[in-house]
């Protein structure tokens, strides 16, 4: 059993008790008119019942296909009802008897009885429309019972009733805006811990691979005081060379592109790495495919200076420029004799 089924069913016990007393009529000689006694409450128990068991939430497919709850508005039918019942039932009643009866239980029951079902209303977000049903409830029980009268007899507490359920539906209201802020917050939290815990595993990988490359290096140069032999300079520049590639291009990397890139400056090729950012948010799958075509353009390539570099281009993820150095020409003057675009995968 829900919380929402035990308020229901308390709703429900407390329109039937207060409709229940217009049956009791205490002064059946001030009745003029019992078909109208008869007719409010035909008219307002129903509906009262219809606003307390209308569907609040219905499930629908978010965006992620996943099943969410959305809240349901009452209908405007529902709305005119409630509105028929504020100016029915009182009237109604107090038309039904003389000018005796009319301070009697069993007609200003609907004091009460329009006073709860304009706090449903309110209660089903329709403030707007719970004020104009009270308005109208003071409206017609001033003009039949007199200002003073009406307060006396139950006008003050459907007042009360009515602005306390404004007032929590306003806390409840602001506690779950607080409740889905504390939600956003804790997963962006969530997300920012994965994002750093992924970001030490990656030093983490950066620190082994390092140490991997330079630490044979560096030990021989502190073993050697510095002098080493040329093929320990050209492992030195390499190891060097192969740091600055994992700082400045870690996405650009795996073994494949390593090996190709470490044989291609083995044979001599200036080989240049530049990530402008290009593969952020590509898929793992994507990237792979990227990595192995960069690997088999570097094994084929014989140009002198190859320039490596990721594309923010929505079609192109990365660009392999390779240049060849003419007789007497300078640098800016290089012939280019390879270029490539690897596409990103639709």
């Amino acid at each position: 059993m829900t919380v929402r089924s035990i308020l229901s069913g308390i709703a429900l016990a407390f329109t039937a008790y207060l409709s229940a007393r217009s049956l009791l009529w205490t002064l059946p000689e001030t009745v003029e008119r019992g078909w109208l006694l008869i007719a409010a409450l035909v008219i307002y128990l129903p509906i009262a019942w219809l606003w307390i068991l209308l569907p609040t939430r219905r499930r629908v497919a978010g965006p992620d296909g996943s099943v969410v709850d959305r809240g349901i508005a009452p209908p405007r039918w529902a709305v005119a009802l409630a509105l028929l019942a504020a100016v029915v039932v009182p009237n109604a009643a107090f038309a039904a008897v003389d000018a005796v009866g009319r301070d009697q239980p069993f007609v200003t029951w609907v004091i009460g009885g329009v006073g709860a079902l304009m706090t449903i209303v309110m209660v089903r977000r329709r403030p707007i429309v719970a004020w104009i049903g009270t308005g109208v409830l003071v409206l017609s029980a001033s003009v039949w019972l007199g200002p003073l009268t009406a307060l006396s007899l139950g006008l003050v507490g459907s007042l009360v009733w009515v602005a306390a359920a404004q007032l929590i539906t306003f806390a409840l209201d602001r506690v779950a805006r607080d409740a889905e802020q504390l939600s956003e917050l804790q997963q962006a939290a969530s997300a920012w811990q994965a994002s750093q815990s992924g970001r030490q595993r990656e030093r983490r990988l950066h620190v082994q691979r390092a140490l991997h490359v330079a630490g044979p290096v560096l030990g021989r140069t502190i073993e050697t005081g510095g002098n080493l032999r040329p093929s320990e300079k050209q492992a030195a520049r390499l190891a060097e060379q192969s740091l600055r590639d994992e700082l400045r291009s870690p996405r650009l990397l795996d073994d494949g592109v390593r090996a190709e890139i470490d044989a291609a400056r083995r044979r001599g090729t200036i080989v240049m790495l530049f990530d402008e950012g290009g593969l952020e948010g590509v898929p793992a799958t994507a990237l792979h495919a990227i990595r192995a075509e960069l690997a088999g353009i570097l094994r084929e390539a014989t140009s002198e200076r190859l320039i490596i570099r990721t594309s923010p281009h929505d079609e192109v993820a990365v660009t392999v420029v390779g240049r060849t150095g003419t007789a007497g020409a300078g640098a800016d003057e290089d012939d280019v004799d390879l270029w490539r675009e690897i596409r990103r995968s639709s």
